[in-house]
């Protein structure tokens, strides 16, 4: 089932012209699924052959099975912002887990995963190919989405695992903008940091310093794209940076530009950020 309309756009660069050139629908899992799977997400496109659009996407720190434009596959954390030209027609159809949601199905550690994009098989086995099959079979995008929600529900656990302990630390990162130092978190979790940081690697595949920045810069991207005239130190002292510098640099390594100027990217001749389905 498509969920209400939201305009929470965390993740795509510069969304105001990508939206406008392509549809994303997001859809929600059913109950026992949404333990490990976030969204189902549908990006559809209809261009002109002459006005092909490149959109860059700063990735969540997760694991997305992707279906459509060509063979299954499974994308593990990116640290660099991901890059996709949208030509002609397409569609196509992703499974995006939770932070540490993927962990339970996977016979290797996450961070094996990282940067990586791999063959659904190579990681699922053959059920992959019968999967792909169904999901090329259905009728129509809510089927689609029907069977891939149907394929993780039949093998969602009955127990609640390690797994899902760091999936909630990382909601508390993103629920709480001030919480920015490693050893918070693993106070939190009531571990040291090095053991935090061996849980990061093995059930989500990225330190868990790296996951808190990524979540203040999407913060600080939304602003950007959304707010005229901000003040940058504010805005970093309210994302518990210690100071607008910190933040610029992060800012600049994570998306290719500093804040203000990529602000400036937002809004130059671009339509206002549109409502998405979700």
């Amino acid at each position: 089932m498509v969920e209400p309309a939201e305009r929470d756009t965390r993740g795509i660069l510069a969304p105001g012209p990508g939206l406008a050139r392509f549809a994303l629908r997001r859809h929600a899992p059913s109950p026992g699924v949404s333990r490990f799977v976030d969204r189902y997400w549908v990006v559809t496109w209809d261009l002109p052959a002459d006005e092909p659009h490149t959109q860059e996407v700063l990735v969540h720190p997760v694991v997305n099975l992707v279906f459509g434009d060509g063979p299954a596959r499974l994308s593990g954390v990116r640290r660099t912002r991901f890059r996709r030209t949208l030509a002609g027609q397409g569609m196509v159809l992703g499974a995006m887990f939770r932070p540490a949601g993927f962990s339970p199905f996977s016979d290797r550690p996450l961070d094996a995963l990282t940067d990586r994009e791999l063959d659904l098989a190579e990681v699922i086995g053959p059920d992959a190919a019968v999967l792909a099959t169904d999901v090329d079979a259905a009728p129509d995008e809510d089927a689609m989405v029907a069977v891939v929600d149907r394929f993780w529900a039949d093998r969602v656990p009955a127990h609640r695992l390690q797994s899902e302990n760091v999936t909630e630390l990382v909601d508390k990162v993103i629920a709480d903008p001030l919480l920015n130092r490693v050893d918070d978190l693993a106070a939190i979790a009531g571990c040291t940091v090095r053991q935090l940081q061996r849980l990061f690697a093995e059930h989500v595949g990225i330190s868990p310093k790296w996951v808190i920045r990524r979540y203040r810069l999407y913060d600080a991207a939304e602003r950007a794209a959304r707010e005229p005239d901000l003040d940058w130190a504010r805005v970093a002292a309210e994302l518990g940076y210690a100071d607008q510098a910190h933040l610029t640099r992060d800012f600049a390594a994570a998306i290719g530009l500093p804040p203000a100027r990529y602000a400036e990217r937002c809004r130059a001749g671009t339509p206002p950020i549109p409502s998405f389905t979700r």
